[in-house]
């Protein structure tokens, strides 16, 4: 089942049950990626990590403005994503992954730490933020 099917049937069920919050968020998530799959891209774990880092950013921003009530509903919206996203890789086995692409690539400095990244996108997809994914190769490459 993909995920754009789970998140239909998880919004129904909400309805079902009178979760307005959380029904609202699925069919929020859920015309997203209706919106991707139109346009033909049809990559669901890329559109819910964006949706996720959106959510995330817009929480940070509500909450340093003092919104607590506005950071709390995006909170609970980036929560809510994360559950449809694949299981994330633990520090031990991103950080195998990285040494694995340092070795393939030759790598020997931060200067190279693009062809680095350029191995790792594919094998980790969806799999560990960008942000974390950088930091263990700038980690390693450094050392």
């Amino acid at each position: 089942m993909s995920a754009a099917e789970k998140i239909r049937d998880d919004a129904r069920e909400a309805m079902k049950a009178g979760d307005r919050q959380r029904s609202s968020a699925l069919r929020m998530i859920q015309d997203v990626l209706q919106q991707d799959a139109k346009l033909g891209k049809g990559d669901e774990i890329a559109v819910l990590q964006r949706e996720r880092k959106k959510r995330l950013e817009a929480a940070e921003a509500f909450a340093g403005a003092g919104r607590t009530e506005q950071a709390e509903a995006e909170s609970f919206e980036a929560e809510l994503i994360a559950g449809y996203l694949p299981a994330q890789l633990s520090d031990e086995e991103l950080n195998a992954m990285v040494a694995e692409a340092i070795e393939a690539t030759g790598a020997e400095s931060p200067k190279q730490m693009g062809q680095v990244m350029g191995v790792l996108k594919e094998k980790v997809a969806g799999r560990a933020d960008g942000k974390r994914v950088s930091t263990a190769v700038k980690d390693q490459l450094a050392s």
